[in-house]
Parts: structure tokens; C-alpha cells; sequence
């Protein structure tokens, strides 16, 4: 008897898994390619045998260097979404010098500002900026 919804499945379910040990296997040169703590006779020594025995070389590394594999992996996420902080911040404080002075300019035309706290005021803004 033929089941061929049952061969379909059995074909989608070896081709996931096939594309899941194709990813596995670049995750895992990339990382030995990435490594500061491995020099290059040990990240030689990795690849060839993640190469040569790739079955058991990709499950040796993951019981071996899974761990630092993470960490490599969070280190890097936090430096990315920091360097991200930094450059928005940085984007946000240039655009607040045009706001601000707009924000004075219309403290000064409403009367609750002098003309002399407004100038204080736009020194104030853009000896920020120059600094």
C-alpha cells in the first residue's frame, strides 16, 4: 500500500533537516574562523576535522566549544545593539540643538523670554554642539 502524504512529509522533513545541518556546519566555520582564542593551527585543526568528519567533528565542537560559541554570539549582539544606542544617541543630540533653539525662539516671540536670555540661551546650545 502507498501512502503518499506520508512520502511527502518524510521528503519535507529530510530536506529541513538537511538545510538545518547546512546551516549548523557554516554556524560553525564561521565561528572557528572568528575565534580569538584559537590560534591558527587550532582553527586548522577544527576545520579539518569539522571537514573530514563532519558528523562527529560538529558534534564534538558543539560539546567541546558550545559555550563559548554562545558567548562569542551574546558579545557580539550586545557591541551591535550599543554601537546602535551610541549612533542613535548621538543622531537624537544633534537634531535636540535645532529644537532647542526653535523652542527659545518661541519662548523669546511669546514675551516670556528677554532677547538677552534668549542669546544666553543660544550660546549655551550651540557652545554644546562645538564641544
Amino acid at each position: 500500500m502507498s501512502y503518499p502524504l506520508l512520502d511527502v512529509f518524510l521528503t519535507m522533513m529530510w530536506f529541513f533537516l538537511w538545510i538545518l545541518w547546512i546551516f549548523l556546519l557554516v554556524r560553525i566555520v564561521m565561528d572557528i574562523f572568528r575565534s580569538h582564542d584559537l590560534g591558527g593551527w587550532g582553527k586548522a585543526g577544527w576545520l579539518i576535522f569539522v571537514v573530514v568528519l563532519p558528523f562527529l567533528g560538529v558534534l564534538v565542537y558543539l560539546i567541546a566549544r558550545g559555550r563559548k560559541m554562545t558567548d562569542r554570539e551574546v558579545r557580539q549582539a550586545q557591541a551591535q545593539d550599543e554601537a546602535f544606542r551610541a549612533y542613535a544617541r548621538q543622531t537624537a543630540h544633534e537634531t535636540g540643538t535645532a529644537d532647542e533653539l526653535t523652542k527659545l525662539a518661541d519662548l523669546r516671540d511669546r514675551g516670556v523670554i528677554s532677547q538677552a536670555e534668549f542669546e544666553q540661551g543660544k550660546e549655551r546650545v550651540l557652545g554644546g554642539q562645538a564641544a
